[in-house]
């Protein structure tokens, strides 16, 4: 099943009725998303996702709240914005990008002219 078909199936008035009444059920639905999300990510992803979920899943062990942990969650995301090597700086440095690409493979690019014909 496609990601855009998994996002369009996602009920969540169901998935909030679960949480309410199978808080267990829902925990072992969450993790198997997350799970199948970070399986399909490009390998060389996998490891920062996994990273960066143990960190989200340790913020919401020590919350006292889920308000709390939500807040929490959500001004990590910020600071990794707004931070002075945040994706906001990056993206108005594009020459920072540029060069960062500059270590792809290359290639020459070849010349091929038109054979003359005589007229």
């Amino acid at each position: 099943m496609s990601e855009e078909k998994k996002a369009l199936d996602f009920d969540f008035d169901q998935w909030s009725k679960i949480a309410q009444t199978e808080p267990e059920k829902f925990e072992a639905m969450r993790q198997q998303m997350i799970d199948d999300l970070i399986a399909q990510a490009p390998d060389h992803l996998k490891q920062r996702m996994a990273g960066l979920q143990w960190q989200v899943d340790q913020i919401r062990n020590q919350a006292g709240h889920p308000m709390a942990s939500c807040l929490q969650i959500s001004q990590k995301m910020w600071a990794h914005v707004l931070s002075e090597n945040g994706l906001l700086n990056i993206l108005k440095q594009p020459r920072k990008i540029l060069n960062s690409m500059e270590n792809t493979t290359t290639a020459k690019v070849l010349s091929f002219e038109r054979p003359k014909t005589d007229k």
